[in-house]
C-alpha cells in the first residue's frame, strides 16, 4: 500500500474521531471533558504533524532536492529580511503594558516581522499566480 492511501485513510479516520469529539462537547455540560478532548486534540495534531514530516522527508529524498533547499533558504531568506526590516518601536508599549499584557520591543519586533514576512509572501504568491494566469492566456 503507497504511504499516500495510507495518510488518507489516517485523515478519514481522524476527520471521523473530530466529529464525535465535536458532538461529545457540543451535548455535554463537564468542563473535565473539554479538558480530555484538548488533550487528545494535542496527541491527533502530534500525529498529523509527525506524518506531515514523515511524507515531506519522503518526498524531499525521491524529488529534486537542490530546487527544494533553494525554496527552503529562499523561505528563510523572507524571514531574515522580515527581522531586519521590523523596528520593534511601532506600538506604544506603554499603553499595552498599562493593561497587564508585557509585551516587550522583542515581542513587537517579532510580531512585526511576522507580518511583514506574511505580506511578503501574499504578495509573491498572488504575483506568481497572475503570471502563471497570463502565461496560460496568451498561450492558447
Amino acid at each position: 500500500m503507497k504511504l499516500h492511501t495510507i495518510l488518507k485513510y489516517i485523515a478519514y479516520a481522524l476527520g471521523i474521531v473530530g466529529a464525535i469529539l465535536a458532538l461529545m462537547i457540543m451535548t455535554s455540560d463537564s468542563e473535565g471533558l473539554i479538558d480530555n478532548i484538548l488533550y487528545v486534540t494535542y496527541i491527533v495534531l502530534f500525529i498529523v504533524l509527525a506524518l506531515i514530516v514523515i511524507y515531506v522527508v519522503k518526498g524531499l529524498f525521491a524529488g529534486n532536492i537542490k530546487k527544494t533547499l533553494l525554496t527552503v533558504g529562499l523561505f528563510f531568506a523572507v524571514i531574515l529580511i522580515s527581522y531586519g526590516i521590523s523596528s520593534g518601536t511601532d506600538l506604544d508599549l506603554a499603553q499595552f503594558n498599562a493593561k497587564g499584557l508585557g509585551i516587550t520591543e522583542a515581542i513587537s519586533k517579532n510580531v512585526g516581522a511576522g507580518l511583514i514576512a506574511f505580506y511578503i509572501l501574499s504578495v509573491t504568491a498572488i504575483g506568481a499566480t497572475l503570471l502563471s494566469t497570463v502565461k496560460k492566456l496568451l498561450h492558447k
